[in-house]
């Protein structure tokens, strides 16, 4: 068997909104793996198959764009036997994550500053966004943020933007939020509306700082690797219940 395998049918929830744009930092695989005595990779592979779940479940009630956060800039400070196991399962994972959910009508796709990989996952990411371009620009969006920081996404979009400038292709009173926005690597989505973070933690760890400006965010003790439809279903039912206001009465 593959990583990746079927489960036994989801309930979906009939006539509830849902937010376009559901973003997760996904956090506590390292944890959920020493509880239970294993090595952090061990985690880190169950969040995997959480990652695929709650993607296909999303696009299953009607949420266009998931993004989750896979490896940040910061995390290649960690043990090099982590940071390796972590691109190993990037090697397994992400073809076949795309093959897979591509069945489902999902595409896969890639964020972040990828220069620093390796070349075949580099490759493998070139492989992935052929397959979610048969699926054409409106089907449902799975991203997987790797190598992605915020502070770093909006230092590269601010760099392109001067670079312009200097070139004299653009006038600096022409730059506008919405120049920023498209110098960034969500250029193509709209802003996330709901921002999950599992496992206890309560802080953003510098994930999509520009895009979050309005985003509701939820969190929750659960460990990434635990995280089920239902606690989706739970974020989800929060979040219909916020006022959303932006800055209005």
């Amino acid at each position: 068997m593959g990583l990746f395998t079927r489960k036994k049918k989801i309930a979906i929830p009939e006539n509830r909104p849902v937010p376009r744009h559901i973003a997760v930092i996904m956090d506590g695989n390292g944890r959920w793996a020493k509880k239970r005595g294993l090595p952090r990779q061990a985690g880190h592979k169950v969040g995997a198959e959480t990652f695929r779940t709650i993607a296909t479940y999303c696009k299953d009630i009607g949420v266009q764009y998931f993004t989750v956060y896979a490896f940040s800039t910061e995390n290649w400070k960690r043990p090099q036997e982590e940071v390796n196991a972590l691109m190993n399962l990037f090697r397994t994972y992400l073809k076949e994550a795309a093959e897979t959910m591509f069945q489902r009508g999902v595409a896969v796709r890639v964020l972040g500053d990828l220069t620093p990989l390796p070349e075949d996952i580099r490759a493998q990411i070139r492989e992935v966004d052929e397959i979610a371009d048969r699926l054409g620009p409106d089907a449902a969006t799975a991203s997987l943020c790797i190598n992605y920081g915020g502070r770093d996404e909006i230092k590269n979009a601010v760099r392109a933007i001067a670079e312009q400038v200097k070139n004299g292709v653009l006038a600096p009173e022409d730059i506008t939020e919405e120049t920023i926005g498209a110098h960034l690597y969500t250029a193509h989505m709209p802003d996330p509306d709901l921002i999950i973070r599992p496992s206890g933690e309560i802080r953003t760890s510098n994930f999509l700082l520009w895009q979050s400006a309005y985003a509701e965010y939820y969190f929750t003790d659960v460990l990434w690797p635990d995280f089920k439809t239902a606690d989706m279903d739970a974020a989800i039912d929060a979040f219909n219940k916020r006022n959303r206001r932006f800055g209005g009465v």
